[in-house]
């Protein structure tokens, strides 16, 4: 399971493109630096609550919306069951994966 401040940071991020807003945006409209919005949103830095509060109206959301990351924890949690798979298989069954997942997804 992802650490707190990064699956934050990927509701963040989440939020933001779902806003449409680019991080040089919501960072102008936050009153930070965009390499603060960068760092959040990576997991290496967490915030104030004044900043919570500012997310929370950015977004037009409730600051408990903010934390809101049980969907993000199942994608990463799939993600990193294919990989595991994916690692164990053969070299013929990584190339039948590859088709596959391609076809899928394109």
């Amino acid at each position: 399971m992802a650490s707190g401040n990064k699956l934050f940071g990927k509701r963040i991020k989440e939020l933001r493109e779902k806003n449409n807003l680019t991080q040089e945006k919501l960072a102008e409209i936050l009153e930070l630096d965009y390499q603060t919005i960068s760092r959040i949103e990576t997991g290496y830095y967490f915030t104030s609550y004044d900043n919570l509060e500012k997310f929370a109206t950015a977004f037009n959301v409730e600051i408990r919306d903010l934390f809101s990351t049980k969907h993000l924890e199942d994608k990463i949690d799939i993600e990193k069951e294919i990989i595991s798979l994916i690692k164990k298989a053969s070299i013929k069954e990584k190339k039948l994966i590859y088709k596959i997942i391609y076809s899928v997804v394109n």
